[in-house]
């Protein structure tokens, strides 16, 4: 097939998850063309079967903000003309979702069918597109979808509660290369760099935004580093980074804790740590979580959204309600003092991870595809 993926080109879940499934398309013989307005982080254009094409945006004097959707919608018409494109899976509701349906009308006038999928990966249903000036569009774009999933059940049920969908909405998780994952080594210069005396390792990954709650991260570190001997690995950034670096100057835990930045392999500081903490108020998904349960690392949560269908209470990790650091420290103190019970979860999450793998998951997309295009 000859498939096009509209997609944001960020650190994100959403993008991150377009372009693994785009890479993995194209290792079984898809030609995947990238339709964004830049490289996508995890992309390696000189790749078989993956082409990239750019959305440029330029500036208009008319305009304030550039009508990034109008520009989107001219490039898909393109790209499906001249590569033959066979349907276009759009990541991202917002504004993808819209411009996919512009972009089929257009080719429609010129004799052209184009089938689009849209997936809903979270924040476009459960934050952006809750806002009622967006309603309107995202339903109609929804709605006019050839075929529509959703990340998770939690998703699926949002999305329905939210909006006036008549689609069937397909859930299709999120998914993870677990070989990529065991075939890691654990980087024992790194361990040493980040824990030199031996502390235990607590990450969290995430792109800092208020939904993420990192301060609640940082809350339960607090707690957690005064009963055992621990160091706190911070991967990622965004809005909130400034906050919590003033949060740890107040708190006098700038010694011990560690700001990584943006990673594009998360692979190596998973398996060197010992527990991975997901506070979030909202998560569609936890595709994070499933990484570090790839690497088999427990997982201290909120119980929100999609992640209880990732997370196992008392299995993979322990979940609380949203805000309860209290009980996540003791959760983590549980598992960091007793080695036993730490490598039982340890076991479980790797089995876990494995229900996500990518050789389950890319299947259901292809068969999807094939749905679609008959």
């Amino acid at each position: 097939m000859n498939i096009g993926i509209v997609c944001y080109p960020t650190f994100g879940g959403s993008g991150v998850v377009a372009t693994e499934l785009g890479i993995a398309l194209s290792k079984k013989g898809h030609k995947i063309h990238f339709i964004t307005y830049q490289l996508p982080v995890r992309l390696d254009v000189f790749s078989e079967n993956i082409f990239y094409h750019e959305v440029a945006v330029g500036d208009y004097p008319l305009f304030d903000y550039a009508p990034y959707e109008l520009i989107l919608s001219s490039r898909i018409v393109e790209v499906a003309k001249f590569e033959k494109l066979d349907l276009l899976h759009v990541h991202y509701a917002i504004p993808h979702a819209s411009a996919a349906f512009m972009a089929k009308q257009i080719l429609k006038s010129q004799g052209i069918h184009l089938p689009y999928i849209t997936t809903l990966h979270g924040t476009d249903i459960t934050l952006v597109g809750r806002d009622s000036s967006f309603e309107p569009v995202i339903t109609f774009a929804i709605n006019q979808s050839d075929a529509v999933t959703a990340v998770s059940e939690s998703l699926k049920k949002d999305t329905y509660s939210y909006f006036p969908i008549t689609k069937d909405i397909e859930v299709i998780p999120n998914f993870i290369c677990t070989e990529e994952f065991s075939k890691h080594i654990a980087d024992e210069q790194l361990r040493k760099k980040i824990a030199p005396n031996g502390e235990k390792i607590l990450t969290h990954i995430s792109n800092f935004r208020k939904v993420k709650r990192v301060d609640d991260v940082l809350h339960v570190f607090e707690r957690v580093q005064k009963l055992i001997p621990c160091k706190l690995l911070l991967v990622g950034d965004g809005p909130e980074r400034n906050q919590l670096e003033n949060l740890c100057r107040e708190n006098s835990l700038c010694d011990k804790v560690t700001f990584a930045g943006k990673l594009k392999d998360t692979e190596g500081v998973l398996s060197i740590s010992d527990l991975f903490l997901l506070t979030s108020e909202s998560e569609s998904f936890g595709l994070a979580a499933l990484e570090a349960m790839a690497a088999g690392v427990p997982v201290i949560s909120t119980n929100t959204g999609g992640i209880p269908e990732v997370n196992l209470h008392d299995k993979t990790g322990f979940m609380s309600q949203v805000g309860n650091v209290a009980e996540m420290s003791e959760n983590a103190l549980k598992l960091l003092s007793n080695p036993l019970l730490h490598q039982e979860f340890r076991n479980n999450a790797l089995k876990q991870a494995s229900v996500f793998d990518l050789h389950k998951i890319l299947p259901k997309y292809e068969s999807l595809y094939q749905k679609v295009l008959s």
